[in-house]
């Protein structure tokens, strides 16, 4: 009977560590389609998880996650979209916290081209 509890705690503990040694496995697609697979998530793309056990089984899929912006990504949107639109823009030129200039037609334009690079830079691809 004793051998028996034993034997039984030791497949359960068995069972146990097996789920515990699954991990995550992230998948998703580049621009091209073409299909990557990777242990860490990619930054700023819609990916699959999915968790694999010890043995390369699949333990179970998540939904698909949501495409997540960065800061940087949402901090150029919001630039682009202040500098294209139609009212003065100022700026901190002695770096005390408070806009202390106007930007003139030129520096705006000069902005507006570092801001849509900027969410070149660090927004993903519509897609």
């Amino acid at each position: 009977m004793r051998t028996l509890s034993r034997s039984c705690l030791l497949l359960l503990a068995a069972g146990l560590c097996a789920g515990a040694m699954a991990q995550n496995v992230y998948q998703w697609k580049d621009a091209n389609g073409v299909t990557h697979s990777s242990d860490k998530p990619p930054a700023g793309q819609r990916y699959e998880t999915r968790r694999i056990d010890s043995h390369g089984q699949q333990v179970e899929t998540a939904a698909p996650a949501a495409e997540v912006e960065s800061a940087e990504c949402t901090t150029a949107r919001r630039n682009l979209q202040l500098l294209a639109g139609k009212g003065a823009v100022q700026t901190d030129t002695d770096g005390d916290g408070k806009p202390d200039k106007t930007l003139s037609d030129e520096e705006r334009s000069g902005q507006k081209g570092l801001a849509e690079a900027a969410v070149k830079a660090y927004c993903p691809p519509a897609g």
